[in-house]
């Protein structure tokens, strides 16, 4: 199953996936998913970005910069 399928595309709402390498598996059809960063809502015709460990979607790679830079913040004592 992926975003474009018929029955995704009439869906309303919030969409659960499963975030993989390169792709992902839609758990509960839906229009969007919101973006782990900012709470925005993401098209999932849109949706380019994620991270499959933390299963999270970020609305661009900005978003995905600043969450990576969250995740692995860098030691300041250097």
């Amino acid at each position: 199953m992926n975003a474009y399928d018929r029955n995704l595309a009439n869906e309303p709402g919030l969409a659960h996936l499963h975030y993989d390498d390169g792709e992902y598996a839609v758990l509960k059809p839906g229009r969007f998913v919101l973006c782990a960063v900012t709470g925005a809502k993401i098209p999932l015709e849109d949706l380019r970005y994620w991270n499959p460990v933390t299963q999270e979607a970020y609305a661009g790679p900005e978003q995905a910069l600043k969450r990576w830079q969250e995740l692995n913040p860098t030691d300041s004592k250097a």
